[in-house]
């Protein structure tokens, strides 16, 4: 007789800050979802402000920001990893809590929050020569030895499906587009389909209209002008695994919705 492996329920939520959120919608959410896997963004907080609460998770990893009330990691597990570990190893993209990892017996998992390019693409050089082949180097790496499934705001609506107004934001020979929209961010998600790893959620979703992120300004949400953000990539081998992936536009309590894969595994 054959042993099923059950679904796991993976979710990845840019919080916008965990201890706002809380006063929102998170601490419901999480009871009433309860995932197996927990990937949090943006959480906003330093070593004296974390949660004692566990929300039912008896591994929960944080990777802070040096800067107080800025960036953050976090994932909570209901799974015990083999390791864990935090950053990509490199001092001048460590010290802003953007990556976490945690090692299972047969995948990694890998929680980032990609740098934002900021308006005036300040951001951009840093993001486009330094963070983005970075990081993909460092999942390639990890995916040398088994499989990975990354998660996360990633900062880049990879195509024109992927936001509401793409011709306002896009590059152009006399405008070099808006943070998130740009050719460089666009080219680095491009690279990460070039390595082989899947977008999960268009494996199952071809429509347009589906968004993870909305400005606060100008009745955004409300109206669906949104940007599609956040995902879950894995790597090919995981293709066969994946069961559905999806976004949960429903749920308030920060900016961005959370985002979801279920895969057998």
């Amino acid at each position: 007789m054959i042993t099923q492996k059950p679904t796991l329920e993976l979710v990845s939520w840019n919080v916008n800050g965990l201890r706002a959120c809380r006063k929102k919608t998170f601490d419901q959410f999480v009871e009433e979802r309860k995932p197996d896997l927990l990937c949090l963004q943006e959480v906003k907080l330093n070593e004296s402000v974390i949660p004692e609460e566990d929300f039912g998770y008896v591994f929960r990893h944080y990777h802070l920001a040096e800067k107080k009330g800025y960036s953050g990691t976090a994932i909570f597990s209901k799974i015990e990893p083999i390791n864990f570990s935090k950053g990509l190893d490199i001092s001048k993209h460590d010290s802003e809590g953007r990556v976490i990892t945690l090692e299972f017996s047969n995948y990694y998992l890998v929680n980032v929050y990609t740098p934002n390019s900021k308006r005036e693409l300040t951001r951009l050089p840093y993001r486009h020569e330094k963070w983005d082949p970075d990081f993909l180097e460092f999942v390639c790496s990890l995916e040398k030895s088994k499989p990975v499934i990354f998660c996360g705001d990633l900062n880049v609506a990879h195509r024109e499906i992927d936001l509401a107004n793409p011709k306002t934001n896009k590059t152009t020979k006399s405008n070099p587009g808006n943070a998130g929209f740009t050719d460089d961010e666009r080219e680095g998600f491009d690279n990460i389909l070039a390595k082989g790893f899947i977008d999960t959620f268009r494996e199952f979703h071809s429509e347009g209209d589906n968004y993870s992120w909305w400005s606060y300004r100008a009745n955004a949400r409300d109206r669906n002008i949104g940007w599609r953000i956040d995902y879950f990539c894995t790597s090919q081998i995981l293709k066969p695994k994946l069961e559905n992936a999806y976004i949960l536009p429903e749920v308030m309590g920060s900016d961005h919705a959370p985002v979801s894969l279920e895969i057998n595994i």
